[in-house]
């Protein structure tokens, strides 16, 4: 039978069982319920994989525990620079935006650029002007403001003043995302990210960097990841695992395992990442201590986890 699947993640990093209150927990289970609620609705209609990965991610930017949207962390001169990609499976057309700040769902300008314009990847004033055409909603600063990502700021801006690192991947990384396969067999993957913590002003991840944290392909797998982004990208993170698919014949489980706990492990590429093959196949491996994840297929059984 043609089957339908769904995964979203919220980020991974060090996320400490000591400092997850009952109430938070029970907020980023609802949070990734949400997610997946958007996007199973969708392919339980018969609907797209585009259309679920972006509803998907929707859900996730507006809830401000996650790094995306309302919830994305601040640069080290103390803005907001975000980053999305989607990517289409079934005919590998892709649009990215980098460096924004202004559309309520960086996802929507994402795909905005795929559909109205002959480009992949827009940055800045650009990438707005295209949103802003495309009748995308704005919001103003304050919207995107959390006190919860303004404190990390001011604690990492004060342990570079005294020359400390403690190291904690959970800075260098949180992202969103989401793929699917469709009941037509059509993939598709979304990523989000309101990038690293005092990261410099203007820099760029793997989430709009097409194979590097974004990767969709009807012939093996969409791939979304979050992590070290400067390891993804350098190790061209999700389309490995399509080639080691496609040329080593692997199955998505294991070519998905091999980037994740080899390549990136072994490299300082903490994270982890979310897959779906043609045939409705997930994976969700990461190399961390925890990643915010969940999965749904057309049987309906929501699961939503954060530790192994």
């Amino acid at each position: 039978m043609t089957r339908f699947s769904l995964a979203v993640h919220g980020g991974a990093g060090t996320i400490l069982r000591h400092t997850m209150t009952d109430d938070l927990q029970a907020r980023y289970h609802a949070g990734l319920r949400r997610a997946l609620q958007a996007g199973h609705d969708i392919l339980a209609d018969g609907g797209a994989a585009m259309d679920a990965v972006t509803a998907a991610v929707c859900a996730l930017e507006e809830e401000p525990l996650f790094n995306a949207g309302r919830g994305a962390v601040f640069t080290a001169d103390g803005r907001q620079e975000m980053d999305a990609a989607v990517m289409d499976g079934a005919t590998r057309k892709a649009g990215a935006v980098a460096g924004i700040l202004g559309p309520r769902n960086p996802i929507l300008a994402a795909r905005a650029v795929m559909e109205r314009t002959d480009h992949v990847l827009l940055i800045g004033p650009n990438a707005l002007t295209v949103a802003r055409d495309a009748g995308l909603p704005f919001e103003e600063a304050p919207y995107f403001f959390t006190q919860q990502r303004w404190d990390a700021l001011q604690a990492t801006l004060r342990m570079r003043r005294e020359g400390i690192d403690d190291l904690d991947p959970a800075r260098r990384h949180g992202t969103v995302g989401a793929v699917a396969r469709d009941a037509r067999g059509d993939l598709a993957a979304a990523t989000s990210t309101g990038g690293m913590t005092a990261k410099a002003p203007g820099r760029v991840g793997d989430t709009p960097v097409i194979g590097a944290g974004t990767y969709a392909d009807n012939a093996t797998c969409a791939v979304s990841g979050t992590g070290h982004g400067e390891i993804f990208i350098r190790w061209h993170a999700a389309a490995e695992i399509a080639a080691r698919m496609r040329h080593a014949g692997q199955s998505l489980e294991e070519a998905a395992r091999h980037v994740v706990m080899t390549d990136l492990a072994s490299n300082d590429g903490s994270g982890g990442l979310i897959a779906v093959d043609a045939e409705g196949t997930l994976t969700l491996p990461f190399n961390c201590e925890g990643m915010y994840r969940g999965t749904v297929t057309q049987k309906g059984d929501f699961v939503t986890a954060i530790y192994r």
